[in-house]
């Protein structure tokens, strides 16, 4: 399953209700199995808020479920697509000597 990582950063609605956020994270996380997906939320300090760490079977997935994350207004999300070394290793043995 293709793997991705969003960093977020609270908008001012988000951290004026930060008491409610472990409530969405559960929520983010319900959504992202409903929608076949698996979300590991993590709450940092530094540049970002949040790191969420997740596993959708495609870009459609991850996206919807990121746009749903989004119209929320809690968070501003920023997305990477992630490859394991396994994955990255067979598209690097294919680039051209």
């Amino acid at each position: 399953m293709p793997n991705y990582i969003t960093l977020g950063n609270w908008t001012e609605q988000g951290i004026k209700n930060v008491k409610e956020s472990p409530k969405r994270a559960d929520a983010v996380s319900a959504l992202a199995n409903k929608l076949g997906a698996k979300m590991q939320i993590f709450y940092t300090m530094g540049r970002y808020d949040i790191v969420a760490l997740t596993e959708a079977p495609n870009d459609d997935v991850a996206m919807q479920l990121l746009l749903e994350i989004g119209k929320l207004g809690n968070v501003k999300t920023q997305t990477l697509k992630a490859w394991t070394t396994s994955e990255a290793t067979k598209v690097i043995s294919k680039v051209s000597p």
